[in-house]
C-alpha cells in the first residue's frame, strides 16, 4: 500500500503542470489515477506492481522521467511494464498509432491490462467531455483506431474486456446519433 501511495505521489509531481484537453482542463493526474482505479475495481487486479505501473504509465512518455528513475524507486518489474506502455515520442504520431495496433497483441498480460484500462478511460473521457477542439469526425477516428488497439489487448481479463467493448459500443452509437443530429451534442462555447 505504501508503494502505491508513493507512486501516486510521484506521478502527481511529474504531471503537476499538465492538463487534459477537455474544456475544463482538468488535472492530468486524474487520468493515471482513473486507470489504476479501473484496474482494481473492474479488473479486480490487486498486483501492487501492476497498479503502480498504471499510475506511472505516462510518466516516461509525457514527462522528464527516466526508466532508471522508475527502476530505482519502484523496481525492475514496474519499469519494464511502464516501458511496454510507453510510446516512442521520437516517431511521428501516425507511426506511433500504427505501432500501438501492431504491438498490442505482443505485450505482457500486465501491460495489456493497463493499456486496456487506458484506452477505456480515454474513450469514456471522449464520450463525457471530449477535447474541446475535437469535432465528431476526430472523435470517430479515435474510436475506430482505439477499437483496433483494443482488439489486440483482449483475452487477459474478461471484466476489462467487457468494459472496453461496452464503451466502444456505446461510443459508436452515440457518435452515430450525433452525426445524424438525433443525439445530444456538447454545447459549443
Amino acid at each position: 500500500m505504501k508503494r502505491i501511495l508513493a507512486a501516486a505521489s510521484f506521478a502527481a509531481r511529474k504531471h503537476t503542470d499538465q492538463r487534459r484537453k477537455n474544456p475544463a482542463a482538468t488535472p492530468y493526474i486524474n487520468h493515471p489515477l482513473e486507470v489504476a482505479e479501473h484496474l482494481a475495481r473492474v479488473g479486480e487486479i490487486s498486483d501492487e506492481d501492476v497498479l503502480i505501473a498504471a499510475l506511472l504509465h505516462d510518466t516516461i512518455e509525457d514527462t522528464h522521467t527516466t526508466a532508471d528513475e522508475i527502476r530505482e524507486l519502484f523496481g525492475e518489474r514496474v519499469m519494464k511494464i511502464v516501458l511496454e506502455c510507453t510510446d516512442d515520442k521520437s516517431l511521428e504520431k501516425g507511426e506511433r498509432k500504427r505501432l500501438q495496433i501492431v504491438n498490442a497483441p505482443h505485450k505482457s498480460s500486465e501491460a495489456k491490462c493497463i493499456k486496456l484500462a487506458d484506452k477505456t478511460n480515454n474513450l469514456n473521457s471522449i464520450l463525457v467531455d471530449p477535447p474541446q477542439d475535437w469535432d465528431l469526425k476526430r472523435q470517430q477516428e479515435y474510436f475506430e483506431w482505439a477499437e483496433k488497439v483494443i482488439a489486440g489487448l483482449l483475452g487477459v481479463n474478461e471484466s476489462l474486456d467487457r468494459a472496453a467493448q461496452q464503451v466502444l459500443t456505446i461510443g459508436f452509437a452515440a457518435l452515430k446519433q450525433n452525426r445524424e443530429g438525433t443525439g445530444i451534442r456538447r454545447q459549443e462555447e
